[in-house]
């Protein structure tokens, strides 16, 4: 996508180059209220949900990350390093809340200083993970796996199981855009990322492209 916006000297207001203005509040574009103003910046989308972020303009809205729990040396570092990125944004990562995947990206985020959630599917929700710092426990099992889906604006999958399967199954019939890293389900709506990075780029560009969907 590689949208190109405009960032105010503030870094309080994110405008398209047709003078659209987000409402971060909402996740939404209002109408032009004339053209840019000049003392803006032209900025990539994830320097502009950063500061909007940071001047606390933008409500959090949740990014999952998914993935199996035996997961293989490359899938935890690219996990944790999918964690930092999303905690850099500003925006609260959502897991299952265990092992694998899960714990990997909890600790890339908490470690940054992100907030990480998990949706246990434990009915205890001291069954989560140590970087997990709001735990819910839904004591739903693997249904939970369905609340992730719903629950996120976009989802990040790195690796495949057949848990992981089934919320990228869950998302894309929801409508919710899912990325993929190292080995993710080969499924028609999967994105694959070469890397972190421009994983990273395609989610911020998929937030503030076109209004986050319920």
């Amino acid at each position: 996508m590689g949208g190109t916006y405009w960032l105010d000297r503030e870094g309080a207001r994110v405008y398209r180059p047709d003078g659209s203005v987000l409402d971060g509040w909402n996740w939404r574009w209002e109408p032009p209220e004339g053209a840019v103003p000049d003392n803006c910046t032209e900025v990539d989308a994830g320097t502009a949900i950063s500061a909007i972020n940071r001047a606390g303009r933008s409500r959090g809205v949740p990014v999952g990350v998914i993935g199996p729990r035996e997961a293989t040396p490359a899938q935890l570092r690219c996990a944790e390093a999918v964690g930092r990125e999303i905690a850099a944004l500003g925006l609260p990562l959502v897991c299952g809340g265990r092992g694998g995947v899960m714990e990997a990206a909890a600790r890339g985020s908490h470690e940054a200083g992100g907030l990480t959630i998990g949706l246990l599917p434990d009915s205890e929700w001291r069954a989560a993970n140590d970087f997990i710092r709001i735990p819910v426990a839904t004591g739903l099992g693997e249904a939970r796996n369905m609340i992730i889906a719903k629950s996120c604006a976009a989802l990040v999958a790195v690796g495949d199981s057949y848990g992981t399967l089934t919320e990228v199954g869950f998302a894309l019939h929801f409508g919710k855009p899912v990325i993929g890293l190292e080995g993710p389900a080969r499924v028609e709506g999967v994105w694959e990322a070469p890397g972190v990075d421009e994983a990273i780029d395609r989610l911020a560009d998929l937030l503030l492209a076109g209004a986050v969907r319920p």
